[in-house]
């Protein structure tokens, strides 16, 4: 949620920031502005009579003390006055903070200056492709070899749930929990600190990270306990520094977790969500990052090279993309896709997302860094998959299948007990 002081102080550059994103969103600005015009008089009106009712309290004690009763009446009647104006002030108050709130929400992060014009995925820019694309002739789709090896039963998976619930099996379960290993492992390695974290969160931390209300509709929503089952371990990792000032020495803060993740929007139906391209439930891992405003984009740049080098040592093609204004997530300041090649399909299916929301989740997360001058000041965020699963299976077998099996690589070995995914006999 944008800051209202920063809008306040920086109100030219958010309207023009966000025609980015392809809005106009002058009008909602300036109504907030004239809301917190209107909150401002409504507290000085507030303030002033509630000192003259603290003036008036002292000179009631004063009287009664004195036991000098003549103008008693006059002033706690002018005592009841102000008790009830200032209630209707602080009602007035309350209303105004809720519309200025109502408005906030509705506005996006405004996107980074390196952000790219443009309407849709069309106009994103690709700014590395690393490794080779196989030719498709003759290599068959993941669902086909799935299939064939009788490690992912789809129509098991949909029978006991539905759709986009896949059943692992033998290799194929094995392989799920070596690569949560691996990625864990490698993100240990580079300093972050692994968490397991609940799979539910109540509805002030969805808000807290932007999933409410812009992504509500994307949730598994328990009514009777007003729950919602996480769609990325991101949610319930970033809110566990709600509420929280951190030091400048422990910036930045580096956390990791695995979680299964479940989204309700599955997109739409045939060939481009079959098999593990598109699911409602998912396994991935997920790194996240609390750090110094100054730094936040260093620190992204670094979260990319880590996950090129992931998918550098699974020995998969892929490219990262910066995203446009039009196609940038609602929370992200400045986001890099990657997108890894799938031959059997002749398609690529993006892996991960790394994204700087700079003070957008930290404003409503209420979490601050105590800078030099012991001032509390917002701190930025940033979080990325390391990695999503469903889709580096697919790469994995797709892109090493071979006439007698399909090859693993070498730095998944020492998690699996297997070095090739064959036909059980």
């Amino acid at each position: 949620m944008l800051e209202i002081n920063k809008i306040k102080a920086e109100t030219d550059f958010i309207i023009k920031s966000l025609q980015k994103r392809g809005i106009n969103i002058a009008p909602t600005i300036h109504l907030i502005l004239d809301l917190d015009k209107k909150r401002i008089s409504n507290q000085q009106n507030l303030d002033t009579i509630l000192a003259e009712g603290n003036q008036i309290a002292k000179q009631i004690a004063e009287l009664a003390q004195n036991r000098e009763f003549d103008n008693l009446d006059s002033l706690k009647n002018r005592a009841s006055e102000i008790k009830n104006k200032s209630k209707k002030l602080i009602e007035s108050a309350n209303e105004i903070e809720a519309e200025i709130k109502e408005l906030l929400v509705q506005i996006p992060n405004t996107p980074h200056e390196n952000v790219p014009d443009g309407k849709d995925a069309q106009d994103n820019i690709v700014e590395l492709e690393w490794g080779e694309k196989k030719k498709t002739e003759g290599l068959l789709p993941h669902w086909e070899l799935a299939e064939k090896y009788n490690i992912i039963d789809f129509q098991k998976g949909s029978q006991i749930t539905g759709s986009g619930f896949p059943l692992y099996r033998g290799m194929g379960a094995r392989l799920q929990r070596g690569l949560i290993n691996f990625f864990l492992d490698a993100n240990i390695e580079a300093g972050y600190e692994e968490y397991i974290p609940p799979y539910f969160v109540n509805e002030k931390s969805a808000f807290n990270t932007g999933q409410l209300p812009d992504k509500e509709g994307m949730m598994y929503h328990i009514e009777s306990d007003n729950l919602y089952v996480i769609p990325t371990a991101e949610v319930p990792i970033t809110n566990i520094f709600s509420d929280t000032k951190l030091n400048r020495s422990d910036l930045p803060v580096k956390c990791t977790a695995y979680s299964p993740c479940f989204r309700r929007e599955a997109g739409s139906y045939g060939k481009e969500v079959r098999g593990l391209n598109r699911l409602h439930q998912f396994d991935k891992v997920e790194i996240v990052q609390i750090c110094h405003p100054t730094e936040s984009y260093k620190l992204l740049k670094l979260m990319v090279e880590h996950v090129s080098e992931l998918l550098k040592k699974l020995g998969l093609t892929f490219r990262i993309i910066r995203l446009c204004g039009g196609d940038l997530g609602f929370t992200s300041a400045l986001t890099y896709d990657f997108e890894i090649y799938a031959p059997g399909q002749g398609k690529w299916l993006e892996v991960s997302s790394v994204s700087n929301f700079e003070t957008y989740q930290s404003n409503r997360l209420n979490v601050k860094y105590i800078n030099s001058d012991r001032k509390n000041l917002l701190c930025h965020t940033l979080n990325g998959s390391a990695l999503a699963l469903p889709r580096i299976v697919v790469g994995l077998l797709e892109e090493n299948q071979t006439p007698d099996g399909i090859v693993m690589p070498k730095p998944l070995l020492k998690y699996l007990n297997f070095d090739k995914i064959t036909i059980s006999t």
